[in-house]
């Protein structure tokens, strides 16, 4: 006979209610820890003057979201699907705090990102999409390429590590390549995150001057903000020449960090259909307890300090 569990205490309550609030607090931290920058450098040179999103509103519909990506998840496990999508923008442009908010909430046997370092001398005599075709999908996982396979036409292409016949060899080959991946039954969806100029400027800036984000501005950051023209040239061309029926690009406005998060995850949303996933209930068994156990005491200083 299965045990009803029993009725929640006042402690319980509380106990229940501090849990939840200690799951919004990751997210609270980081969007304090933004914020606090965003003081910091109210006045600096060439910040862009502009209209942000509502705190509350923000919150409100993150968390609305990020539950809807648990049911997304669970319909991906649930029906088998292989879900790619694919981050690409400018640095700086909030591609990662995109994916810091999609993967937040979900499990990461599931849903897992790929950021791939630049190759090494073995991987540069491969095919050029082979290590990356390592990362794809199984049945019931979702895999986010913080950036992707297109570093060829547009940091590589930019900065001089492969010629133009490569590229070319490129353009010639991923629509092919994405093809066969959607061919294959692989959802694929890929995201270009825009910001202006200025919004770059100030953001670089901001990275700059904290010392708890210096070490995302690399050496090739610094010297992609010299060259934004050329940047922008390759994009365009990027766009043109890989924006397919099977595999278009979206264009997210990214000026609004908390905009382009919230406009991103909705749309990934509407790109799969989905449904609630049947679920048994579960019920904690009773635990087991035996005459014969008792518990060892831990020794003092296996402890860690009680500091706080």
């Amino acid at each position: 006979m299965t045990r009803s569990p029993p009725v929640a205490s006042a402690f319980d309550i509380d106990r229940i209610k501090e849990e939840i609030a200690d799951s919004f607090d990751e997210e609270l931290e980081m969007e304090i820890d933004e914020s606090r920058l965003e003081e910091m450098f109210q006045d600096l040179a060439g910040h862009p003057d502009r209209e942000q999103l509502d705190r509350r509103t923000y919150f409100r519909e993150l968390f609305q979201l990020q539950h809807e990506l648990v049911r997304l998840q669970d319909w991906v496990v649930h029906k088998g699907l292989k879900v790619v999508v694919i981050f690409e923008g400018r640095d700086s442009a909030g591609k990662g705090g995109a994916i810091k908010r999609i993967t937040q909430r979900l499990n990461p046997r599931v849903c897992r990102v790929a950021a791939l370092p630049a190759p090494n001398e073995r991987e540069r005599t491969q095919w050029y999409f082979q290590r990356y075709a390592a990362h794809l999908p199984a049945a019931g996982e979702i895999v986010l390429f913080d950036r992707s396979w297109y570093n060829r036409a547009g940091v590589e292409r930019v900065m001089g590590f492969c010629t133009e016949e490569d590229v070319e060899e490129f353009f010639r080959s991923v629509p092919e390549f994405e093809r066969m991946l959607v061919r294959s039954g692989i959802v694929l969806v890929k995201y270009w995150f825009s910001i202006t100029d200025e919004e770059q400027q100030f953001r670089f800036n901001m990275r700059i001057h904290d010392p708890l984000k210096q070490w995302k501005l690399s050496p090739m950051d610094v010297e992609s903000r010299r060259r934004w023209e050329d940047y922008t040239r390759a994009k365009e061309t990027m766009l043109e020449r890989t924006h397919i029926p099977e595999a278009p690009w979206w264009v997210v406005e990214a000026v609004d960090k908390k905009k382009a998060r919230l406009n991103c995850i909705a749309h990934l949303l509407a790109q799969i259909p989905y449904d609630d996933v049947p679920k048994d209930a579960v019920v904690l068994p009773d635990r087991e307890r035996h005459d014969d156990y008792i518990r060892s005491p831990i020794p003092a200083d296996m402890h860690v300090p009680t500091r706080y």
